[in-house]
């Protein structure tokens, strides 16, 4: 959690960080862009991408969300930089 909270705030200038319905959000440029929370089910990290919902990645699981999707990310493995570079270039499109 804390490489991807690096990762996050070292993505785009514009990106902060607050805290917000008990989540770690990020923001961008002052809106909601995406949240790191954990499965309760797998107990695995993910991102929460807020306009997960307007992107076509295979990566992202929309599950029974309406707007965001969430990119499940592995903890015995690396980050996977490419994919989260990817998926946060295009969710910077809708800002």
């Amino acid at each position: 959690m804390l490489a991807l909270r690096q990762f996050l705030l070292t993505f785009h200038p514009d990106i902060t960080e607050a805290w917000k319905w008990r989540l770690p959000f990020y923001l961008y440029r002052g809106k909601t862009f995406c949240y790191l929370w954990t499965d309760k089910k797998t107990k695995m990290p993910y991102v929460g991408i807020v306009e997960g919902g307007k992107i076509d990645h295979p990566m992202l699981i929309k599950g029974d969300r309406i707007r965001m999707k969430i990119l499940p990310v592995d903890p015995n493995s690396d980050l996977p930089v490419g994919v989260l570079e990817e998926v946060l270039e295009a969710a910077r499109t809708f800002y």
